[in-house]
């Protein structure tokens, strides 16, 4: 059973080619440039990118299962393409998000990538995880300067390893039961951004400072950042939620890889270059 990655070349999508590798499962990666990534000389290699779909008859020649990057734009015909392919199973990454009715949610874009695969008829199994623990890489030039200033710091996620997300994906790709389920995936404990910031000075060795943004500051921020505004009042709105109701890990990381999941001292220890 031929597997295809789209997105191969992506945050998760390169994860998960390493994880259905080392598995021993034929693997198809689809991406834009083969030699930037580098893929294991195990995966077979197709040029194309989902938001070219002309690419893609190729790439979905004989393949069984796809695992499905997110983009809304070109997902309906995607669905068309991969239904005359045969495809039978397809496994999306989508996100937490879907619902939020804030006109700046990424909610929007995963749920119509959702309608999109569930219409289609597919074996579809959608993968929510919550916030990364790869966004806080953008506080390594502060963590270095010995200060961390964000808004909320009593703001309280579950935030998940890429690395976790990929080895679901896969589980869900090669194993049986997965068809209809839709997991919400977290980390394995809930921690706060001022925490955050305690944990990545108890993996450096040094005292790393929290300074507390207000609210109009951090939005001021952002957007010099060039962070689209719907987009920040967005982000606001889900740190000040997360402060009145703090997120609860979901244990579904554990349950379906039989392990803990990665937790945000554990990453930052394997990043330490990075922050330090």
């Amino acid at each position: 059973m031929t597997i295809l990655v789209t997105g191969a070349t992506g945050s998760v999508g390169r994860l998960v080619v390493d994880e259905l590798v080392a598995a021993g499962v034929p693997v198809r990666a689809l991406t834009v440039d083969p030699d930037r990534a580098q893929l294991p000389a195990e995966a077979e290699v197709v040029v194309g990118s989902l938001a070219r779909p002309s690419t893609l008859p190729v790439a979905l020649k004989g393949v069984a299962a796809v695992y499905l990057a997110p983009m809304a734009r070109t997902v309906r015909r995607f669905c068309e393409l991969a239904s005359d392919a045969g495809v039978e199973r397809v496994v999306a990454l989508s996100g937490s998000s879907v619902g939020d009715e804030h006109e700046g949610s990424s909610g929007h874009e995963y749920a119509a990538v959702e309608a999109a695969v569930r219409d289609a008829g597919f074996a579809w199994t959608f993968l929510r995880p919550g916030a990364f623990m790869n966004n806080t890489l953008d506080w390594a030039p502060m963590v270095r300067a010995g200060e961390v200033a964000m808004a909320y710091g009593d703001a309280t996620q579950t935030p998940i390893d890429l690395g976790d997300i990929a080895a679901v994906a896969a589980r869900v790709l090669v194993s049986d039961g997965h068809a209809g389920a839709t997991y919400v995936l977290s980390g394995p404990e809930a921690v706060s951004l001022r925490e955050q910031v305690r944990v990545i000075g108890s993996v450096l060795g040094k005292e790393i400072r929290f300074r507390e943004l207000t609210p109009a500051e951090q939005r001021a921020r952002w957007i010099g950042y060039g962070v689209p505004e719907d987009a920040v009042g967005w982000l606001l709105e889900g740190f000040a939620e997360t402060v009145r109701n703090p997120e609860v890990p979901t244990g579904v990381v554990e349950e379906l890889l039989g392990r803990r999941g990665t937790t945000y001292a554990e990453w930052v220890a394997a990043r330490r270059d990075v922050f330090a």
